[in-house]
């Protein structure tokens, strides 16, 4: 059986296609809802808690976690996009800042404007956007000096890093984080989405487009 992924046009379900597709890893996408009504009895022994993506491979183990699931990817196809050498604890910096930091300050304001209003979730609370905000300038503003310097977050160049590191900025069009006051950071951004993987990870795939944003 060939490994399959199961994701849907959520952000972190995004980034492990993308990861795969980047890759060209031997799998098969899988649209799925695991939340949706009748759907959590199908999925909860992959992952309990339901979340998307998940990789179940040929022999039937499952794994969660779009990093662990990138990490095993990398590991099928041979590729040093998640490293494995002298640079790993630099790449494990990154993913890790980025998710305290960056990607954290970016879920703050896009939860609130994005995913809220897509799912009737409440309504948008300004002051949750405003402090998603001002953490997004204080750790975009570093980034930007790192990246001032470099055109990716490793010297060596594009890593597992850099998909994690912007996992929500192609969502940008309902969050509207101002990433043209840091040009390098947008620049950045540029070059991933330069890049088809990136770009558009469901290019192919049968997937319901995510619910408008009033």
């Amino acid at each position: 059986m060939t490994p399959i992924l199961y994701f849907s046009r959520n952000p972190n379900p995004r980034l492990a296609v993308a990861a795969a597709k980047y890759l060209a890893a031997p799998v098969t996408y899988e649209f799925a809802a695991p939340l949706a009504p009748g759907q959590a009895d199908n999925y909860r022994h992959f992952n309990p808690s339901l979340r998307l993506p998940i990789l179940v491979e040929a022999d039937g183990s499952s794994l969660f976690e779009a990093d662990a699931i990138a990490c095993r990817l990398s590991q099928m196809v041979g590729s040093e996009f998640w490293r494995t050498g002298p640079e790993l604890p630099d790449m494990i910096r990154w993913v890790s800042w980025s998710r305290d930091n960056f990607m954290h300050a970016c879920d703050m304001v896009h939860f609130e404007r994005g995913t809220k209003q897509r799912y009737k979730l409440g309504a948008l609370d300004e002051d949750v956007v405003a402090r998603g905000t001002e953490r997004f300038h204080a750790t975009a503003s570093i980034l930007n000096a790192h990246l001032s310097r470099q055109d990716w977050l490793l010297a060596s160049g594009l890593s597992y890093a850099d998909f994690r590191m912007g996992v929500f900025l192609p969502y940008n069009d309902v969050a509207q984080l101002p990433l043209s006051d840091y040009p390098a950071v947008a620049a950045w951004h540029a070059r991933l989405m330069a890049l088809p993987a990136w770009a558009d990870p469901f290019e192919g795939l049968s997937a319901p487009e995510l619910p408008p944003v009033a």
